[in-house]
């Protein structure tokens, strides 16, 4: 495969031998749309019976941001469904992430009104749009209620913030489509692109399918990466694709996303991700496989947190660390 050659040639070209994990924090897993054909969403809307109950709390996504914070992880970015929380609650929970990581995010919220990005504003680096798939038809078919005309109106009026885009691999685009996503990266002058390879998920369409090839996967990266050397290029993998992220690291990808980390933590899966990357003679910053001797609560304290939250942080907390360091007891990283 020549232009996974070429992709790392023009890597090394424009970046350095570093990468990262970058992590999504899901605010909810309610959506009020529920009808893109590929997203487990899709499948459970109707399971749910009050939007309220499939909301994260405030605490428990504060815990993640300062995980990412400690552990070396970057936020790849908020997200969620439609229609969960109101503006204003929103843009406090950006607020909040905002000042535990300590500095601005990423945001991938669904088309965003001028008004209300203007209030995001203070907070965030950049916006993200689902596109999913380029392919106008395709796209159409496969997300019914999320046309990509209101990303691009978003586009318009982002002004500075930097634009980036998410595309699934394995809905049924074809290679031919590679143009017109140039073409859209060009005509947005879009900083990042973030790629994902279809998970099956019991319910949709695609439950049978075995999610894109390998080498389908890595085309479409490695393509990119060498289309636009200087692009950010982010990659998910999951804990059933762990496996290829060394080769992504080939492909030109910046830094890789997705993978479970908070659950997957220390696991014989996290220390073969970080095995690969360092034989494919990159530098990974940060950890998905030791826990640092960090005084939590003192942390946690520096916040300066209202006295409940504090206290819901600290136990929500506890949570999360006993789970990570269970499993970096179970597994010995040994393969």
């Amino acid at each position: 495969m020549d232009y996974l050659e070429k992709a790392q040639e023009v890597y090394n070209q424009n970046f350095g031998n570093e990468t990262w994990y970058g992590r999504c924090i899901f605010l909810s897993w309610y959506c009020d749309l529920g009808t893109c054909k590929f997203c487990f969403r899709s499948t459970q809307k109707h399971k749910i019976k009050f939007a309220a109950n499939a909301k994260r709390t405030l605490s428990s996504v504060i815990v993640e941001a300062l995980l990412c914070k400690k552990l070396g992880w970057r936020i790849e970015f908020l997200t969620g469904g439609y229609k969960i929380f109101t503006i204003d609650d929103l843009i406090e929970i950006v607020k909040q992430v905002s000042n535990v990581f300590g500095e601005k995010i990423w945001l991938n919220l669904g088309v965003i009104s001028e008004e209300d990005l203007e209030r995001f504003r203070p907070y965030i680096m950049g916006i993200a749009s689902s596109i999913e798939t380029i392919n106008p038809e395709l796209h159409k078919e496969i997300c019914p209620d999320k046309d990509i005309e209101s990303y691009e109106k978003m586009f318009s009026y982002a002004k500075d913030l930097k634009k980036s885009m998410t595309i699934v691999i394995g809905l049924g685009e074809k290679r031919e489509d590679f143009e017109l996503l140039c073409n859209f990266i060009e005509k947005h002058k879009l900083d990042r692109i973030t790629f994902y390879a279809l998970k099956p998920v019991k319910g949709t369409v695609f439950e049978n399918s075995s999610g894109p090839k390998t080498e389908d996967y890595l085309w479409w990266i490695a393509n990119t990466r060498i289309r636009f050397p200087k692009m950010e290029i982010i990659a998910g993998t999951t804990p059933r694709r762990y496996e290829e992220v060394g080769e992504l690291m080939k492909a030109g990808v910046n830094a890789f996303t997705k993978f479970s980390a908070t659950k997957m933590f220390g696991t014989k899966q996290a220390f073969r991700i970080e095995k690969d990357i360092k034989k494919s003679g990159r530098k990974m910053v940060g950890t998905i496989t030791n826990l640092p001797d960090i005084d939590w609560n003192k942390e946690i304290e520096a916040l300066h947190l209202e006295p409940e939250l504090e206290n819901d942080v600290k136990k929500k907390m506890e949570i999360y660390l006993d789970r990570m360091k269970r499993q970096n007891n179970d597994d010995s990283g040994d393969e």
